[in-house]
């Protein structure tokens, strides 16, 4: 990722309308690379929670919700690999083996391998 932090825009007074044409310069300026990783991020850490990976994770687990975020997941990063380099894309290829095992083992009745969350652009994910 790059060094460069992007600028926030400055909130509007209450009451204006946000400067759009300086919020498109301000995400122009950020690399594809650091937008598909946070993207990737934050599916990765909304399937967690939704798996009850996070504290009190009993309260928030939805498996539902996490097989779509998951689903998601998969296919940004099976389709951006080539896009993003290896670098970037092992770490996101390794977060997302573990949310698709970590969904198996949450279910009642687990999916058949080759059936589970994302596994049609991953292929069959085994532990």
């Amino acid at each position: 990722m790059s060094d460069a932090t992007p600028q926030q825009p400055t909130p509007e007074p209450q009451g204006q309308a946000p400067d759009f044409d300086t919020m498109t310069r301000d995400i122009a300026d950020v690399p594809a690379v650091e937008v598909i990783t946070t993207v990737a991020v934050h599916l990765m850490s909304a399937a967690a929670v939704n798996l009850g990976l996070a504290e009190d994770g009993s309260d928030h687990k939805d498996l539902d919700e996490a097989r779509k975020l998951i689903t998601a997941l998969a296919g940004l990063v099976t389709a951006s690999a080539t896009e993003v380099g290896s670098y970037h894309a092992s770490p996101l290829r390794d977060g997302l083996k573990s949310l698709q095992l970590a969904f198996r083992e949450a279910s009642v009745v687990p999916d058949e391998p080759g059936q589970g969350p994302g596994e049609k652009f991953t292929g069959p994910v085994y532990g």
